[in-house]
């Protein structure tokens, strides 16, 4: 899932990871796979304050934890937590992407900047108006079936009380009403989800998040399969 410019054959297993942070920020760790004939970007909006600068969007490179989310995972000792139903498929190996160009575009306005093969049309954008004064986070990735690296990002938050997951899906120029959903949504924060046995130090190597997982606060977990309406994902943080 995710908005794709171009051609992309199939996008599955998506993984998002989001904590805030006390300075009202949050952390957001991206991972999927993909399939597509030539070179695509993923394009994640950002609920960022209006006319925030490229400078307050920060880009942390995971290149040594590519397996930041399979060490994640080992925190639920039971299988994939389902609470909405779907059927869930494992698909051929893949390729681990660990190269990649990312920026943020301030603006909906300034993504017509970018090259053609990685922009999507303008009349798709206008299907979602609450994207209107939204950043967006760009990666250029490679023709191929792969394995996204690890994409992680921090950036301001608008509302410091709602954590913001990704998961509204343009796709060969399409933007349907209903998409169906292969995710696993991961968080620090009371969100009445399954919650890994330990803190995230008992099972994850701290130092290479960067800051981005809270050593001794426990994981929640969500998993959305199967179909489900085109939007993004917005859990309230409990105090």
């Amino acid at each position: 899932m995710g908005c794709f410019t171009g051609q992309v054959e199939r996008v599955g297993n998506t993984r998002i990871f989001a904590r805030a942070t006390r300075d009202a920020k949050q952390f957001l760790v991206y991972q999927m796979e993909y399939s597509a004939a030539n070179d695509v970007a993923l394009i994640l909006p950002l609920p960022v304050p209006p006319n925030t600068g490229q400078e307050a969007v920060q880009f942390i490179r995971l290149s040594g934890y590519d397996n930041f989310f399979a060490e994640m995972e080992n925190g639920f000792p039971l299988t994939r937590n389902a609470p909405v139903s779907g059927n869930h498929t494992k698909h051929a190996a893949a390729n681990l992407v660990g190269s990649f160009e990312a920026s943020f575009i301030p603006s909906q306005q300034e993504l017509v900047g970018l090259d053609v093969p990685f922009r999507i049309p303008t009349e798709l954008w206008n299907q979602f108006p609450e994207y209107s004064d939204f950043g967006f986070a760009v990666f250029k990735l490679r023709a191929g079936t792969n394995v996204v690296q690890p994409l992680a990002l921090e950036f301001p938050m608008r509302n410091p009380q709602l954590l913001f997951f990704p998961t509204v899906e343009i796709r060969n120029e399409q933007a349907p009403e209903e998409v169906s959903f292969d995710h696993d949504l991961f968080c620090q924060a009371r969100a009445g989800w399954l919650r890994s046995y330990d803190v995230a130090n008992s099972f994850m190597r701290i130092p290479e998040t960067h800051g981005i997982v809270s050593a001794d606060e426990r994981i929640s977990r969500m998993t959305v399969q199967g179909a489900h309406p085109n939007s993004d994902i917005l859990v309230g943080l409990r105090a």
